[in-house]
């Protein structure tokens, strides 16, 4: 199956950190020869398997405003394509798969803001003896927020890892009393 290569995923999220328009999520998947529409990514959306777009306005007067998504939505409609190329059926997916990877990366986003506006007001006192304090407990903080990120996708892996081992067994169950 074809897919948008790995490194070609972090670079997208490396550039568009600041959130990605649906046109250009859906020129990145025709660039690849990969079919996506708009109309199933509002479906994506409405179903709950992708975060809502953001309004964000644009500079200059009258020039309104345009929904941006998070850049990892694109690595997320590769996973579903993925799954649905094995079977998975949409309710599956939203069942037993990307039930909380929405949520993990959030959480992820928000920390990121967390941090940057603890470490902005951080700098503002860090000729005071306390600010050195502040530094050292926002740095451990940032270590303790990376582990728990990383814990919450290795039980989310887990959890999807026995679903698909389950779906296996039940498929085979289903072939062996056919």
């Amino acid at each position: 199956m074809q897919r948008i290569p790995d490194d070609v995923l972090d670079r997208i999220e490396q550039e568009h950190a600041q959130g990605i328009t649906s046109s250009e999520i859906l020129d990145l998947f025709a660039a690849h020869g990969l079919k996506f529409s708009e109309a199933t990514l509002r479906k994506y959306v409405q179903l709950g398997l992708l975060p809502r777009s953001v309004r964000v306005g644009r500079k200059g007067k009258h020039q309104g405003s345009q929904g941006m998504y998070p850049a990892s939505v694109v690595r997320q409609i590769q996973r579903i394509k993925d799954m649905m190329a094995q079977d998975y059926t949409i309710e599956e997916i939203q069942r037993e798969f990307l039930f909380v990877r929405g949520d993990i990366e959030e959480l992820e986003r928000t920390m990121a803001k967390v941090f940057d506006a603890l470490k902005e007001a951080a700098k503002e006192r860090r000729s005071e003896t306390s600010g050195r304090a502040i530094a050292q407990d926002l740095s451990t903080a940032e270590v303790l927020a990376r582990e728990l990120v990383a814990k919450l996708t290795m039980l989310e892996e887990r959890l999807m890892a026995q679903a698909r081992l389950s779906r296996g067994l039940m498929s085979s169950k289903q072939a062996a009393s056919s």
